[in-house]
């Protein structure tokens, strides 16, 4: 299993207020990237997964959504995240 309590753990310690801080949009959004990086190496063997393809698709939308409102709320907040993680506009 690639996603544990204890790499959540630190992605939410890293990127949101604390690691029991589940909810806070960096947090979320760095989680996001995690999977979506994750789903994104085994589509590059799998290519004919396309149920994967399709929740990879679902997982970009949820992360780009949080990240609009992000934009939206704070832009200091949405300039650093998106520097940090390295995402394209």
């Amino acid at each position: 299993m690639y996603l544990t309590k204890e790499v959540k753990e630190t992605i939410f310690e890293k990127h949101g207020k604390g690691k029991t801080d589940t909810g806070s949009s960096e947090g979320q959004i760095a989680l996001f990237t995690h999977r979506i990086n994750h789903l994104t190496e085994h589509l590059k063997n799998n290519r004919k997964d396309f149920n994967t393809e399709r929740s990879l698709v679902k997982l970009v939308g949820k992360r780009r959504s949080l990240l609009d409102y992000l934009k939206k709320t704070d832009i200091t907040r949405y300039r650093a995240i998106i520097k940090e993680l390295g995402i394209r506009k």
